[in-house]
């Protein structure tokens, strides 16, 4: 067994290797199943501790497919591409967050 290189880790699927564009798309698709809010957020430099990122503009209330969201992350990673992006998704039952998942770290190739 082989131990990940040391790096900083955020998020549940920062575990596991980086995720391709084809499993991120079936991680927003899930979240839009699941009927929670997507949203884009992005860091410069967070801290695994830090639960507070930038919006990237207003949570998509109106988003019904996956490539509504990728196309706000390709425009949000267009415009901060040294910062961390994730996605994160809203459940307006419980009102909280219930999803998060890195899309793009600096320096990676991804969206």
């Amino acid at each position: 067994m082989q131990t990940l290189p040391k790096e900083r880790r955020y998020e549940t699927l920062s575990y596991l290797p980086p995720l391709t564009d084809q499993q991120i798309v079936k991680q927003v698709q899930y979240l839009l199943d699941q009927g929670f809010i997507p949203a884009v957020e992005f860091e410069k430099d967070p801290k695994p501790t830090d639960h507070h990122w930038t919006l990237w503009k207003l949570p998509l209330f109106n988003a019904y497919s996956a490539q509504e969201v990728l196309n706000e992350v390709r425009e949000c990673k267009g415009q901060y591409s040294d910062s961390y992006i994730r996605v994160i998704g809203f459940d307006n039952l419980r009102q909280c967050q219930t999803v998060s998942f890195i899309v793009h770290k600096p320096n990676a190739t991804r969206f």
